[in-house]
């Protein structure tokens, strides 16, 4: 088994459809700005991030959720006018990207942090990105996880506030479909579609589609401001 691989099955859960509660959650959270104090970490690791922005002094992409970063890679390669920020809290998984790609591209940097941090720090900040990229994040598909999934999470609000294209993606329709729902919940229009490619631009695609699995994309255009 290659470092890439790993656990294909379908997602399953005993929700069925939407989360009866998304739309309490979600107006709940837009009203209730998060203060849980900062990480210590993430705090730090924003500050060496900060350092490099602003020397690359180059518009801003996010890859949330990155895992091993292929995807960041990617991304990396198709915007080089752009400074990448590949972010995700497992430094095991950033640790592989190391182990599996030579080569360093000068406009992306790999950042161990916590979201619910580091998007907060980057609104404060007065970041503002171009596109934000959520490739298959965790979807908590049961019932009882439903404010661990990102639109349902207290700082949903920050990854609004942050601007720029928003590009989502999952195996599990009904993320989408949450997630599409959040969005309009905090006036927001976006479009759904199903997701296919000649090449897959993560592990967790090439996974899917390996075994047979439909993704789904939502898109959406954050306020720039």
């Amino acid at each position: 088994m290659s470092e890439f691989e790993g656990n294909s099955r379908a997602v399953t859960s005993s929700q069925a459809g939407v989360h009866e509660r998304l739309v309490e959650v979600v107006q709940r959270n837009l009203a209730n700005p998060f203060k849980k104090p900062f990480a210590d970490h993430t705090r730090a690791a924003f500050e060496q991030a900060q350092q490099w922005v602003d020397k690359q002094g180059k518009p801003l992409i996010f890859d949330s959720c990155c895992g091993v970063g292929e995807s960041s890679r990617i991304i990396a390669q198709r915007f080089p006018e752009h400074a990448v920020l590949a972010l995700d809290r497992s430094e095991a998984r950033l640790d592989k990207h190391q182990r599996c790609f030579d080569e360093t591209l000068d406009n992306l940097l790999f950042v161990r942090a916590d979201l619910m941090d580091f998007w907060r720090l980057a609104e404060e900040a007065g970041w503002h990105l171009d596109y934000h990229f959520l490739l298959y994040p965790n979807p908590y598909p049961k019932p009882g996880q439903l404010q661990r999934r990102w639109h349902a999470s207290p700082v949903f609000s920050s990854l609004l506030n942050l601007g720029g294209e928003l590009v989502v993606r999952s195996n599990w329709k009904t993320y989408i479909d949450e997630f599409v729902l959040a969005l309009n919940e905090a006036g927001i229009a976006s479009s759904t579609q199903d997701y296919s490619a000649a090449e897959p631009m993560s592990a967790f695609e090439r996974k899917y589609w390996a075994s047979g699995q439909q993704s789904w994309q939502c898109w959406a255009q954050l306020a720039s401001d």
